[in-house]
């Protein structure tokens, strides 16, 4: 009997599947966009109205009102073309910002208009953020799953180790302003980047779109596993999402370090996680994605807990490091675990659904923080160490162990 050749599965393989390379260039352009966003637009805030508890409300509603929307995102991400609706994303991200910047550099930007525009630039993003997520594994056959995962999240480390200390320079030689814009002009380029890849539409849903979106939600409420894994990225998300609004604040207001600083640190753990991931996309994952994910936020926890005890950068820079390298197995056991027990021909809504429920963990947590760091900054970085703790104990106990829903 002869025998089918095994198919190629290094990294080199994901090079020859098409429109993978160009998908991987604009999903590297749109995080380094959306890296850019997550330090310079704190630091925009906190630079032009000095107030944290406005960074972390208008931080939350650059995120939530879009979440909201993601069933109905995830219903148009099966019917049409997924690359043609995270450019429209892309592009509605590019409009928000560079209008924030000219109102700001003419002082016309108070901040009630400020919060208007984040909630209005945010309706759409479950299209990029989800549709990202919904291409991968339907460009990409399986076996090259947990590899494409690996290079999808080199995309994230690769953002921030670009993106954060390119927008903490902007902000610190340049201007605010000048930050937010760059960041609008590179999403648009993200959005024009990803029009060439040919994505297939798996279903076209049999009813409307509130029908397709509705049954899109019915699917993960009863999926175990997505449920479990939703939990999982919630409580961590809400530690991390407090984390991003408390780390300047440590580094501009206890260390006496200027913005740039701020960048430079995040780069840091940006190419630290570049290395780990890279070498946590050649473990097999099917079977021991439970326990890589509680393992990973363990550690998580404890690299964390270095934090409220740094009096110098270069201890705050050691702690985040170390979080980059634990974290990573967990990224890459997470993804491949929900494409496996996800049916493809919802992977658009149900992905919509799933990464807005993991996120909101994140906005949530930047808005607590900034009445929490008023309070106490320690207790902010506690509670992101806690809540870490309490997300390594979750996969075990709240997804099931074999594919089941």
């Amino acid at each position: 009997m002869i025998q089918e050749p095994t198919p190629a599965t290094d990294y080199r393989a994901l090079l020859r599947v098409p429109g993978f390379p160009r998908l991987y260039v604009s999903l590297l352009l749109g995080r380094v966009a959306g890296q850019m966003l997550g330090v310079g637009f704190v630091l925009f805030v906190l630079a032009r109205y000095h107030s944290p508890q406005l960074a972390g409300v208008a931080t939350f509603l650059l995120l939530v009102p879009g979440l909201a929307l993601s069933p109905i995102a995830g219903a148009m991400l099966d019917r049409y073309s997924r690359a043609r609706l995270i450019t429209v994303d892309y592009l509605v991200a590019t409009a928000g910002l560079l209008s924030m910047a000219v109102l700001s550099a003419g002082h016309l930007l108070p901040p009630l208009l400020l919060l208007v525009i984040c909630a209005l630039s945010s309706l759409t993003g479950p299209l990029s953020f989800a549709g990202a997520r919904a291409i991968m594994p339907t460009i990409v056959p399986d076996h090259l799953w947990e590899r494409a995962n690996a290079l999808d999240n080199t995309t994230f480390v690769l953002a921030t180790v670009m993106g954060a200390p390119l927008a903490g320079l902007l902000v610190g030689f340049a201007s605010p302003e000048w930050a937010i814009a760059a960041t609008g002009l590179l999403f648009a380029a993200a959005g024009l980047t990803i029009l060439g890849v040919r994505d297939p539409v798996i279903a076209r849903g049999t009813g409307g779109v509130l029908a397709d979106a509705w049954s899109g939600l019915v699917y993960v409420l009863r999926n175990r596993t997505l449920v479990g894994l939703a939990l999982t990225f919630f409580a961590f998300g809400v530690g991390w999402g407090g984390l991003a609004i408390a780390l300047p604040v440590l580094v501009l207001g206890r260390l006496h370090q200027g913005p740039a600083v701020v960048g430079y640190v995040w780069g840091a753990v940006g190419a630290a996680g570049l290395v780990a991931t890279l070498i946590a996309g050649r473990i097999r994952t099917k079977g021991r994605e439970r326990q890589l994910m509680a393992g990973s936020m363990l550690g998580v926890a404890i690299a964390l807990a270095i934090l409220p005890f740094a009096m110098s950068v270069l201890l705050v820079g050691v702690a985040l490091i170390l979080v980059a390298l634990v974290e990573t197995p967990f990224d890459i056991a997470f993804l491949t675990l929900r494409q496996r027990r996800t049916d493809p021909a919802q992977f658009g809504r149900v992905f919509a659904i799933s990464v807005s429920l993991n996120m909101v963990g994140n906005p949530i947590g930047s808005a607590i923080a900034g009445p929490l760091i008023g309070w106490s900054l320690d207790a902010a970085l506690w509670a992101a160490v806690a809540l870490a703790a309490v997300a390594a104990m979750i996969p075990l106990l709240a997804i099931p162990a074999r594919d089941v829903a």
